[in-house]
C-alpha cells in the first residue's frame, strides 16, 4: 500500500526501494557555476564590493594604552597598627579594574580636563558637525575605556579608543592621573579640613569663574563684539575712510555746482555759451565750431562777388544753418550732462554723509560699550586667578600629604598613534572576499534548487512521476530541412542515437500490440514536439511499422512545411467535404494522404481553424482515427501544447498512448504535473517524457545519461 505521506510517488513500474536520488558530483557543481556565473559574479561583486566600502567608510578610531605598575606586596607598620597598600590577590587586582570602569571615576577624569583639553576632545565631533556650528555646542567625547589587567603580573593598562589620536592619549594619560589621586584619597582620608576647605573654595570659585565668563560672553554676543580692540580699530577706519570720501564728494559738488550757476548766468544775460570751456571742448562741440567760422569765412568770400539771392550764397547760407542747429544740440548735450553729473555727485555726497554719520554713532557707541566690557573683563580675570590659586594649592596640599602613600606608579604614559585600528582594512578585505566567494555559490547552487522549470531526469522520474523516456539534444547546429528526416534519411548523428533510444524505450515502456495510436504533445507552444513526432514516426517505419502521422494542430500546422508538401487536403478539407468513411481512406481525395517514405505517411492538418473543436468532438473524428488503425499499425498524432488550447485533452480521449515532450528550462514542472494528472485522469496509458533541447555539456550534469559524449567520440572517430 502507498504511503499517504509520500510527496512524490514513484512513476508506474519502478520499485519504491530503487526511487531516483539526484546526485551531484564536483564536475556538476561546476557546471552550475558556470552556467550562473552571470548571475552569481555580479550579485556577488555588488555585495562584497558594497559591504567593504560601507565598512572602510567607517569612522576612524585610534587607540592609546597608558600602563601602571603596582608594588609588590609589603607591610608597613605604623602607630595605628597594619597598613596593607599592596595588590596581594586577584580580588584586590579585580577591584581595581571595576573602579577603573566605573562612572565615578570617569566623572573624576571628566571634570579634571581643562578648557583646551574640552576642545581637543570636541574636535572629532566637530569635524563631523554641520558648517557653522559652534565648538560650544559639540559635547566633548571621552572615547571607549577599558582597563585591562594581564595574568600573573603586577601590571594594569589603560586602553582608550577615540576618533582623534591625541584625545585617546589624554584620555588615557588623564585616567592614570585620577586613579592614583582616588588611591591617594583612599590611603590619606577624605575628611583633612584643609583639604575639605580648599576643595569647597575651588569648587565654588570656579562656579564663579565660568559665571563670570558666560556673563562676559554674553555681553559680547549682545554687541556683537569680537574683541573691543578689534571693533574699535575697525570702526575708526570706517569713520575715517567716510570722512575723507565725504570731503571728496563736497569738494566735487562745488566744483560742479559753479558751472552749473556759470551756465545759467550766462544763458540769463545772453552770453556766448562757447566761452565756457567745459562746453566748448565738449565733444563735437569743438569741431562743429570750427565748421562754422570755416562756412562763414567762406561766405563773406562769395559776398564780395555775388549777391545774396545767387545759388552759392543761399547753398552756402544753408549749411551755416545746419551746422548752427547740429552745434546748438551739442551744446544743449554738454549742458545736459553738466547737470547729471551735479546730480549724480550730490547722491554720493549724500550716501557717504549718511555712512558716516552711522560710523561715527557706532564708534560712540563703542566708547560707551568699552565702560561695561572693561569691567566685566576684570572681573572675570580676577575669579579666574583665584581659582587656579585655589587649585594649584589644593593639588600641592594633597600631593605632600599623601606622596608616601600611593601603592602604583606609573610605568609608561600614553602616546598619539597616527595609525587608525578601525577600520581594518586587512580585516574588511578578508571578510569583503569571503561575503564575495559565499555569496557566488549561494546564489549559484541555490538558484539551481529553487527553479522550478523542468532539467533533469530527476525532474522528471521523482517529481512528475513519469518515466523518461529519452533526451534529445539540441539540434540548433543541424539544418532545419535535415533536422525533422534525421531517421528517415539514414544519418549518424548524436541526434539520430537519440531518437532511436526514444523508440526504444517507447516499445519497452508501451503495453499495448499493434495496431495503435500514440498522441506527442506538450505544455507550451516551441517545445519541439514536431520534431518528436516526425522523428519518432521515421523510427518506427525505419524498423518496418506502417506508420501514419497526422498534423491536429488545427490552429497551428507545421507537418506540412517540414516535408515540403502543400496543406490544401487533410482533416478540414476531409470534414468539409461530408467525412465520408466509405473506401480506401489512403485513397481518398478529401484526406489526401501523403506517402513520404515506404512506411511512412502523412496526414496533414488540411488548412487552420479557429475553433477545432467542432471535429475534435464529432464522433466522426474518433471513429476516422479506428479505420486509420486499421490500415496503419501506428497512428501517430501531432497536437498542440495542452497549456495554450484543450484540443489535445479532447484528441487524447481518442487515442491509445501519450507522449509527453518537455523541452529544458521551459516549462514548469508544477504544470507540467497538473496536466500529466488530467491526462491520466482521461484514462490514457501515459508512455513518459522527452526531454528536448540540451546541449552536451547539459545532457552530461542534468542527467543520468552518459552516452552521449561515448556516442560522439566511438562514432565520430568512424566517421
Amino acid at each position: 500500500m502507498a504511503d499517504p505521506h509520500e510527496k512524490n510517488p514513484p512513476a508506474a513500474g519502478t520499485e519504491r526501494d530503487e526511487e531516483t536520488v539526484e546526485r551531484r558530483t564536483l564536475r556538476d557543481y561546476y557546471i552550475i557555476l558556470r552556467e550562473r556565473l552571470w548571475i552569481a559574479l555580479p550579485l556577488a561583486l555588488l555585495i562584497s564590493i558594497g559591504y567593504g566600502y560601507k565598512k572602510m567608510q567607517a569612522i576612524p578610531l585610534y587607540s592609546a594604552r597608558a600602563s601602571m605598575q603596582f608594588e609588590k606586596p609589603e607591610t608597613i607598620l605604623t602607630t595605628q597598627g597594619v597598613v596593607d597598600q599592596a595588590v596581594r590577590s586577584d580580588v584586590d587586582l579585580n577591584t581595581y579594574l571595576q573602579i577603573l570602569d566605573s562612572n565615578k571615576l570617569r566623572t573624576r577624569v571628566f571634570e579634571s580636563l581643562t578648557p583646551p583639553e574640552l576642545d581637543i576632545l570636541r574636535r572629532a565631533g566637530l569635524k563631523r558637525a554641520p558648517p557653522g556650528t559652534a565648538a560650544a555646542s559639540v559635547a566633548p567625547s571621552m572615547g571607549s575605556v577599558y582597563p585591562q589587567s594581564p595574568r600573573n603580573s603586577y601590571l594594569l593598562f589603560i586602553n582608550v579608543t577615540h576618533e582623534d589620536p591625541e584625545a585617546a592619549a589624554l584620555v588615557a594619560n588623564r585616567y592614570v592621573e585620577a586613579f592614583m589621586g582616588y588611591l591617594l584619597d583612599t590611603f590619606g582620608g577624605k575628611n583633612e579640613e584643609a583639604v575639605a576647605y580648599l576643595k569647597d573654595q575651588e569648587k565654588r570659585l570656579q562656579q564663579e569663574s565660568e559665571a563670570a565668563d558666560a556673563e562676559l560672553q554674553a555681553y559680547m554676543r549682545e554687541h556683537n563684539l569680537i574683541s573691543l580692540d578689534s571693533s574699535q580699530n575697525l570702526v575708526a577706519d570706517r569713520l575715517r575712510k567716510a570722512g575723507a570720501m565725504r570731503d571728496e564728494a563736497r569738494l566735487t559738488v562745488l566744483a560742479l555746482e559753479a558751472k552749473v550757476r556759470q551756465i545759467e548766468s550766462s544763458q540769463g544775460q545772453g552770453r556766448n555759451l562757447l566761452e565756457i570751456n567745459d562746453i566748448a571742448g565738449h565733444g563735437s562741440v569743438p569741431a562743429l565750431q570750427a565748421q562754422l567760422t570755416r562756412l562763414q569765412q567762406e561766405q563773406n568770400l562769395l559776398s564780395e562777388r555775388y549777391f545774396e539771392r545767387h545759388p552759392d550764397m543761399i547753398k552756402k547760407t544753408s549749411e551755416i544753418a545746419v551746422i548752427e542747429a547740429d552745434l546748438a544740440r551739442a551744446i544743449a548735450l554738454a549742458i545736459a550732462e553738466i547737470n547729471t553729473r551735479y546730480r549724480e555727485a550730490q547722491a554720493r555726497l549724500q550716501t557717504y554723509e549718511e555712512e558716516y554719520a552711522r560710523a561715527e554713532k557706532e564708534s560712540f557707541h563703542l566708547s560707551d560699550v568699552a565702560v561695561q566690557f572693561g569691567s566685566l573683563k576684570r572681573q572675570a580675570d580676577n575669579k579666574k586667578q583665584q581659582y587656579m590659586s585655589v587649585l594649584t594649592r589644593l593639588n600641592e596640599t594633597t600631593t605632600v600629604r599623601n606622596i608616601e602613600k600611593i601603592p602604583v606608579r606609573v610605568l609608561d604614559r600614553a602616546t598619539p598613534n597616527p595609525h587608525p585600528i578601525s577600520p581594518n582594512r586587512a580585516a574588511i578585505l578578508r571578510t569583503s572576499l569571503f561575503m564575495g566567494v559565499l555569496v557566488f555559490f549561494g546564489v549559484a547552487i541555490g538558484l539551481s534548487f529553487i527553479d522550478d522549470r523542468i532539467k533533469s531526469s530527476w525532474d522528471v522520474e521523482s517529481f512528475i512521476g513519469a518515466n523518461l523516456l529519452g533526451i534529445i539534444p539540441d539540434l540548433a547546429s543541424t539544418k532545419d530541412e535535415e533536422r525533422y528526416r534525421l531517421l528517415l534519411d539514414n544519418q549518424q548523428t548524436p541526434g539520430a542515437e537519440a531518437f532511436l533510444s526514444v523508440y526504444s524505450s517507447v516499445k519497452i515502456t508501451s503495453k499495448l500490440d499493434f495496431p495503435k495510436s500514440i498522441l506527442v504533445t506538450s505544455t507550451i507552444p516551441g517545445e519541439g514536439k514536431t520534431l518528436i513526432s516526425c522523428n519518432i514516426a521515421g523510427a518506427f517505419a525505419r524498423h518496418g511499422k506502417k506508420t501514419l502521422l497526422v498534423d491536429c494542430d488545427l490552429r497551428r500546422p507545421m507537418l506540412h512545411r517540414r516535408f515540403n508538401q502543400q496543406n490544401t487536403n487533410g482533416l478540414l478539407a476531409w470534414f468539409e467535404a461530408g467525412a465520408s468513411l466509405e473506401g480506401d481512406l489512403a485513397r481518398n481525395s478529401a484526406l489526401g494522404i501523403i506517402n513520404v517514405t515506404d512506411n511512412l505517411s502523412l496526414l496533414c492538418s488540411g488548412g487552420r481553424s479557429k475553433s477545432p473543436t467542432e471535429l475534435l468532438e464529432n464522433p466522426l473524428f474518433g471513429q476516422l482515427l479506428e479505420r486509420l488503425k486499421r490500415e496503419y499499425d501506428l497512428v501517430i498524432v501531432d497536437s498542440p501544447p495542452l497549456g495554450a488550447v484543450t484540443d489535445s485533452l479532447l484528441i487524447a480521449e481518442r487515442i491509445d498512448e501519450v507522449i509527453y515532450v518537455c523541452r529544458f528550462n521551459r516549462a514548469y514542472r508544477k504544470h507540467i504535473r497538473l496536466y500529466m494528472r488530467a491526462l491520466r485522469g482521461g484514462k490514457n496509458e501515459v508512455l513518459g517524457i522527452v526531454l528536448n533541447g540540451l546541449s552536451p555539456r547539459r545532457i552530461e550534469y542534468y542527467s543520468n545519461y552518459r552516452y552521449y559524449r561515448s556516442y560522439k567520440k566511438y562514432y565520430g572517430a568512424q566517421t
